[in-house]
């Protein structure tokens, strides 16, 4: 005898059954096979995206820190303009250049630093001006 919560009577009085047909599951598994792959496509995707940002943030901050190194320890100047964040960072180079900017007094510290994403080589720039002429003096114009 089949109980009365597993059968329910229609309208004309035939006894009705719930569940999917073979045909119903079918599609279903159709379906999701086509829109699956897509769906995880995009989420690669977005974690490659992701990751991409993740490593050119952390590129510019690395690019800064050298950056304001070079600038305040007059390293510039000495000409050793390259070189990496190991161990802390042993995928990150850097490389430093300087160019003149006015024809005078200053000069444009640019910090380049270089990573690979995916095979291919990535670069993030920072700059900065800095004064190679000597140090203003001061003058009290009250007599």
């Amino acid at each position: 005898m089949v109980s009365a919560a597993k059968q329910s009577k229609g309208p004309i009085g035939r006894v009705s059954r719930r569940g999917f047909t073979f045909i119903e599951i079918l599609a279903t598994m159709l379906l999701l096979g086509i829109v699956l792959p897509a769906i995880m496509s995009g989420i690669s995707l977005c974690l490659s995206t992701a990751g991409f940002a993740r490593q050119q943030a952390q590129a510019v901050t690395l690019a800064h820190g050298k950056l304001m190194d070079l600038v305040v320890e007059k390293q510039w100047q000495q000409g050793n303009l390259s070189g990496d964040f190991s161990p802390d960072w042993p995928d990150y180079r850097w490389t430093a250049q300087v160019s003149n900017w006015d024809g005078e007094t200053l000069e444009q510290l640019d910090v380049t630093v270089l990573w690979r994403h995916r095979g291919i080589e990535r670069s993030g720039t920072v700059s900065t001006l800095v004064n190679t002429g000597l140090s203003y003096e001061s003058t009290d114009e009250t007599e």
